[in-house]
């Protein structure tokens, strides 16, 4: 990049170094910017100014290093359907390789509808109410970048998916978490605490069910409290339902927009990554009202503009498969129990999750034991103590919030792994138990 004179010119590195080695305080030169609200959002950033890099990329270098089982981050070890891969193939040599449209490709975007019509009862203008972006994480960030910004406040739950609360930085609104709490049945919605967070500035209110972390599907109750207060505050709802495919012991996803009056005011969110295994094609979507989606598409053509052509094609062929969703939750069911058993054995206790890739498992008589702080400092042990990686419940929470403190010796695991991969796994733990 060519300097322009007075101007100091800042490559990544430069940047880099001076957020590892200096404090904000000092770093007069680094440009200043929304990527500050962002690290403060996410928890990034230190009372002294210094930047960390996230609890997900700190815990996979720790496994890199030390040769831990990864059951951090979670994606699949193992490939989606080759059916669905022969289709991306076939799609690259037909010359599927430009620019696709700008709302995608019209087969994908009929898929969409077609699939939510067929599973839901939904419907859906694939011309004017699909879009398609690049995952679900774009579509969030297009959403909440497009409808929200200074003065209004986004609610979500608590504990919070981390670019949730990183969008919400970027467009400078307020965040609201509504907490969700363990219970016997799995963690629960508070609609006490829903309903008193909810103000006259409330714009969005931005629902993950099924749930990361914490693998709760919201009942049709629960919805249904969503839904009056997006009623009574004439707010948008905005959905992030990637992991619908994925729910087990008969829990059934409900999409919030099937609820009455809701389809008008609300924006469905999900991709096929989670429930193809195909977490690295980006294939996401939204729909919703035709404004809205316009709202949506308005910022999303200056985020990527268009990616995917040749894997679009490929998972609309998927999504029109009413097979292919059905394979995955019956196997992780089996890898979610043979994960829960084993955390039980190590001294864990579990909340067993009806849906998504993640139990939470709380660590409060391994960190006493151990004399440990808390979940964070177990975490950065588990190598050293079982061999096996794991993720802190408080990064998904607000610092000093209720959530924060209840779960601060909880550890978020992924079960979305080789089934020899969880047994290894649960023997390594088992040097934790008592």
């Amino acid at each position: 990049m060519t300097s322009r004179p007075g101007r100091t010119t800042w490559g990544v590195n430069t940047i880099e170094a001076h957020c590892r080695d200096a404090t904000l305080a000092t770093m007069t030169a680094l440009p200043r910017g929304a990527w500050q609200g962002v690290a403060r959002a996410t928890g990034l950033l230190s009372p002294d100014g210094e930047v960390a890099s996230t609890i997900f990329a700190e815990m996979s270098a720790l496994a890199a290093r030390t040769g831990a089982i990864n059951l951090g981050q979670g994606f699949p070890d193992a490939d989606g359907p080759e059916s669905i891969k022969a289709a991306a193939i076939r799609a690259i040599e037909d010359g599927h390789n430009q620019y696709p449209p700008g709302p995608g490709v019209p087969e994908l975007r009929h898929a969409v509808a077609d699939h939510q019509r067929r599973r839901y009862g939904l419907a859906v203008d694939p011309d004017t109410e699909v879009l398609i972006t690049t995952g679900a994480t774009e579509a969030l960030a297009a959403a909440v970048l497009a409808l929200a910004g200074p003065g209004d406040e986004v609610i979500t739950l608590e504990p919070f998916y981390d670019s949730h609360a990183a969008v919400i930085a970027l467009a400078g609104a307020t965040h609201v978490p509504v907490a969700l709490t363990p219970s016997a049945t799995g963690f629960r919605l508070d609609v006490d605490a829903l309903r008193a967070a909810a103000s006259e500035r409330t714009r969005i209110l931005l629902i993950n069910t099924p749930h990361n972390p914490t693998g709760a599907v919201l009942t049709r109750d629960e919805l249904e409290a969503v839904a009056a207060v997006a009623r009574e505050r004439d707010a948008i709802v905005v959905t992030d339902e990637v992991y619908e495919h994925l729910t087990f012991d008969g829990a059934a996803h409900v999409p919030l927009a099937t609820l009455p009056d809701m389809a008008e005011r609300t924006l469905t969110i999900s991709s096929s990554g989670k429930t193809f295994s195909l977490t690295g094609w980006k294939i996401g979507w939204v729909h919703g009202p035709s404004a809205l989606v316009t709202a949506v598409r308005t910022v999303k053509q200056f985020l990527t503009y268009v990616s995917g052509a040749p894997f679009q094609p490929a998972i609309a062929d998927a999504l029109y498969d009413d097979d292919a969703p059905r394979e995955l939750p019956e196997s992780l069911a089996e890898r979610r129990d043979l994960l829960c058993d084993g955390l039980r054995a190590a001294g864990f206790d579990v909340v067993v999750p009806q849906g998504t890739y993640f139990v939470v498992a709380d660590a409060t008589r391994i960190v006493e034991r151990l004399g440990l702080a808390d979940g964070a400092e177990l975490c950065r042990r588990l190598p050293e103590l079982a061999g096996v990686v794991a993720i802190p419940m408080t990064a998904f929470c607000r610092e000093g919030s209720p959530a924060h403190a209840r779960l601060r010796s909880s550890l978020r695991f992924t079960f979305v792994k080789q089934e020899q991969t969880l047994r290894d796994a649960v023997t390594r733990l088992a040097a934790l138990a008592g």
